[in-house]
């Protein structure tokens, strides 16, 4: 499989924010392994656009610098150019910010208040919980 060039984003102020549309073919690429063709990305699509859409969005995202493409024989296969951690990371930042007002605090007590959490599951939060702490304190 043969490499090609992407562009990077240069900052994340120059990063262009994604549509609707390009998260979600981002979020597509993340649950396929970080390696998809277009029509295995366009079949995780909601109401899918047209496959030569879906090829448009895709080199769209390679040119804000989100994906880059290998050639595997005669079809391209996506990756992200950040790794699913950091986009997850970022992800979370984003979303903290835009409903708890940049506070993880306030998001994890409402996430611990609207779940029907199993004894397990609240015994591993409080192992993380006492983790965290002991880590700060060192």
């Amino acid at each position: 499989m043969r490499q090609m060039s992407h562009v990077s984003p240069t900052t994340k102020a120059a990063a262009h924010a994604l549509s609707r549309r390009e998260r979600e073919i981002m979020e597509a690429v993340f649950a396929l392994g970080n390696r998809a063709t277009a029509e295995e990305i366009r079949a995780r699509l909601v109401d899918p656009p047209t496959s030569s859409s879906v090829r448009v969005m895709l080199a769209r995202l390679e040119k804000k610098g989100y994906l880059r493409h290998a050639e595997d024989g005669l079809r391209y296969v996506y990756s992200a150019t950040e790794s699913p951690q950091k986009a997850k990371k970022t992800a979370i930042q984003r979303y903290v910010q835009t409903f708890f007002d940049g506070s993880l605090a306030q998001m994890v007590v409402s996430l611990v208040r609207q779940g029907s959490w199993t004894e397990e599951e609240l015994d591993q939060l409080a192992a993380e919980i006492k983790h965290a702490r002991k880590e700060k304190s060192q």
